[in-house]
């Protein structure tokens, strides 16, 4: 008998601190008017100072295992999806499984940013599949607040971000037939000629001294992102439409047997062209950014779990997921919950 992998525990967890777009007016020389029309964003959560990616994974990886109704010792693999990771090395992962006291099994950092869940969804369920692991917790964690520019200069990105974190509990189990729960499939995709349309420079190897930032690269302001955002913009709805289209027809499903979609919640107006391009029936992307701003690799399983926690996603219902971003990296998932 066949092996698939299943969901069986979501949990999120969100800093208290609710930054709002007028707030952001005092230093970002923006307005709350440009902000919603620009990308839809009215408030995002932010974390205190002495928060890291790995606290933000943790609160929200007891509330997966919680629901998932097993012992945290019954987890054997962690794979944690994040670009902001707690330090350079070691792997956030591993500071979230010593915060568990889970020693001893594989602890995975994934770094492909907005892509960051599917690609980390993709590890589990192949993982599962194989027969290799049995429970793999897989997490969601960003913390922006403590990279941004926070000066006119990097209004066009810092007006974006959020910090949360979002994780879920997948295990292995027999095949049930079609319409029992389970991860149907995942794909994933990258092209890394556009790398730089969306990159932090520094710190980094690749700089031009030794000691991979110098005072310079400070002053004009290479430790922050940097984002083509109409390249962005472009890319993105094109790579999204035709990932979940290809999705779809590779699990032979029709747009209009999927109950709702997540997409990447970069933008609002990304996630409304690619409605539009696809003609998607209104009510079935569930979106979050309003609240949330873009939480990265995090937007989607805390866009699920916000669904389930609000009664909208039940047991049984068929949901796609579809992501893009930094690198360039792509992909999409569909899932009976």
């Amino acid at each position: 008998m066949s092996i698939c992998s299943e969901v069986i525990g979501i949990g999120s967890y969100l800093p208290s601190k609710v930054v709002s777009n007028q707030e952001l007016e005092k230093v970002l020389d923006t307005s709350d008017e440009w902000i919603r029309k620009r990308c839809g964003i009215q408030t995002r959560h932010w974390a205190d100072t002495k928060e890291t990616t790995s606290d933000l994974a943790l609160r929200a990886s007891h509330k997966a295992i919680e629901q998932a109704q097993i012992d945290p010792s019954d987890i054997d693999m962690i794979i944690v999806a994040t670009v902001t990771p707690d330090h350079e090395f070691p792997g956030t992962a591993c500071f979230l499984q010593a915060k568990l006291e889970l020693p001893g099994i594989p602890a995975i950092d994934v770094r492909q940013q907005c892509s960051g869940f599917i690609y980390a969804l993709s590890q589990a369920d192949l993982y599962l599949k194989s027969g290799a692991y049995k429970n793999v917790l897989l997490v969601c964690a960003e913390l922006h607040s403590k990279c941004l520019d926070l000066t006119p200069r990097g209004r066009g990105l810092s007006i974006l971000f959020g910090d949360g974190a979002a994780a879920m509990v997948l295990r292995a189990k027999d095949y049930e037939g079609k319409e029992a729960s389970q991860v149907y499939s995942t794909a994933i995709h990258s092209d890394g000629s556009f790398a730089k349309m969306l990159w932090c420079p520094a710190p980094g190897n690749g700089m031009p001294c030794p000691t991979r930032i110098d005072a310079g690269m400070l002053e004009e302001g290479l430790q922050f992102p940097q984002m083509n955002g109409r390249a962005i913009f472009t890319h993105a709805v094109r790579h999204m439409s035709k990932s979940l289209t290809d999705c779809l027809e590779a699990n032979q499903v029709s747009l209009d047997e999927v109950d709702l979609l997540f997409f990447h919640q970069a933008n609002l107006r990304i996630c409304e062209a690619i409605e539009k391009q696809l003609e998607v029936r209104p009510g079935r992307v569930y979106n979050t950014i309003q609240e949330y701003g873009n939480t990265t690799a995090a937007t989607i399983p805390l866009g699920i779990e916000h669904a389930v926690r609000n009664g909208v996603l039940k047991k049984g219902m068929l949901i796609a997921t579809v992501a893009f971003g930094s690198g360039f990296t792509w992909g999409s998932s569909l899932i009976r919950w």
